[in-house]
């Protein structure tokens, strides 16, 4: 009964002040809707990383010449020449964690059909390419391991490079192209992927077998890359290992040599991408809990303000029996009700915010309800923090000082 009557008479001190307390609340409005944002803004960018690096083949690991992967050469391969043919024949024989692979070769150049051209690249590989990066058919046919075998001159392409070369809708399907003045019979068009994490177009690609592009195109004996995947997800860091093993045991490395060659996987991409998103997202909880901290030093000050305004009407309180607790309690609760009330207001703004930009600014936004839990929790300890000196200073007046006061 005696918390009912505070919660009351902290009640119509608020409804008394509502201007006053409105303003006073903004902050925490505003910090509790920051937060939520900008964590919404944070989870939802770790969960677009992980499905669009998932959907180029969540189990996938690459294997490319070089110890250096951000060199620019290592793009595409350049003139690195650390991985055979026998390398990928021996990690294919030896290592049981894979599912798929495949030898990778690859060159640029001009696509042309007719009097329509458009520059693109092209990639030698296995039929089982398609498995490894996740890719369906639109139309059409893989070609076979047999075609592989005789270097047939069959090709597949995406979807920008049948945009490009057959504008007026024709079916590419059985026709022939030319790369760089090599013909191709189209056998089958792949499927739409659009771009990656990194804004490359996955579909302005063709593909080709990889004996074809090796001989024909590039006359090279050695490899770009090697793609594989792993049975699951958990077994690629072991074929990681197993893998880059191999590779210092085939190439005759010593123990104290750097690797010639770089293997990754998709989870470490993946462990990569999201422990920067987290980074960026701590810093701009940061940044929003500043609000949170001007919200509560607003609450601090009202709360003054408002001892100093009811001096009497505590001396009055007191006078009549009023304990100090109670006068404690008093305004402790007005402080923790203008916070969570402000934090309501906060958690609707914010995911109001969110919607907003997931809709208009097209951001990719997960709210998390812990967010919403960490913010109400947040907003009550503010009140508690922040109201508890005011509350304390008032329930320590004499009452016949403050019966004076003027």
């Amino acid at each position: 009964m005696r918390l009912l009557n505070l919660l009351k008479i902290a009640y119509k001190a608020i409804i008394l002040n509502k201007m006053r307390t409105l303003l006073t609340m903004l902050g925490i409005i505003i910090g509790v809707a920051s937060v939520i944002a900008m964590l919404a803004i944070g989870e939802g960018s770790k969960e677009s990383i992980r499905s669009t690096i998932s959907s180029m083949g969540s189990n996938m690991i690459t294997i490319r010449p070089g110890a250096d992967d951000r060199g620019p050469a290592r793009g595409s391969g350049g003139n690195v020449q650390t991985l055979t043919l026998e390398d990928y024949n021996v990690i294919k024989e030896k290592v049981d964690l894979l599912s798929n692979s495949t030898p990778v070769v690859n060159s640029s150049g001009q696509v042309i059909n007719g009097s329509n051209n458009w520059p693109s690249s092209i990639y030698g590989v296995y039929p089982e390419y398609l498995d490894i990066k996740v890719v369906g058919l639109q139309s059409g046919s893989m070609f076979t391991d047999a075609e592989v075998n005789t270097a047939s001159k069959v090709a597949l392409i995406g979807q920008t490079v049948v945009d490009n070369v057959f504008p007026n809708g024709e079916e590419p399907v059985g026709q022939m192209i030319r790369f760089n003045n090599i013909p191709f019979k189209v056998i089958g068009v792949l499927e739409e992927k659009g771009e990656n994490t990194f804004g490359q177009d996955q579909d302005d690609i063709v593909i080709a077998p990889f004996t074809t592009v090796q001989k024909r195109i590039l006359a090279i004996d050695y490899l770009n890359q090697i793609m594989a995947s792993a049975v699951s997800e958990d077994d690629a860091p072991e074929a990681v290992e197993i893998i880059t093993e191999i590779l210092r045991e085939q190439h005759k490395l010593q123990d104290f040599e750097d690797d010639d060659f770089t293997v990754r996987s998709m989870e470490e991409l993946i462990s990569t991408f999201s422990s920067t998103s987290e980074m960026l997202t701590v810093l701009l909880v940061a940044v929003a809990g500043i609000s949170l901290l001007i919200g509560g030093i607003g609450i601090m000050n009202i709360m003054y303000v408002s001892v100093k305004e009811r001096t009497k009407e505590i001396g009055l309180r007191m006078a009549v029996g009023g304990k100090g607790s109670d006068i404690l309690m008093q305004f402790l609760i007005e402080a923790i009700l203008i916070s969570i009330t402000g934090g309501v207001l906060g958690v609707a703004l914010g995911l109001g915010a969110t919607v907003f930009i997931e809709n208009f600014l097209n951001w990719p936004t997960s709210v998390a309800l812990y967010s919403i839990i960490i913010s109400f929790a947040v907003c009550a300890i503010t009140g508690i923090f922040f109201g508890w000196y005011p509350a304390r200073k008032a329930s320590a007046l004499d009452p016949i000082t403050a019966l004076r006061y003027e």
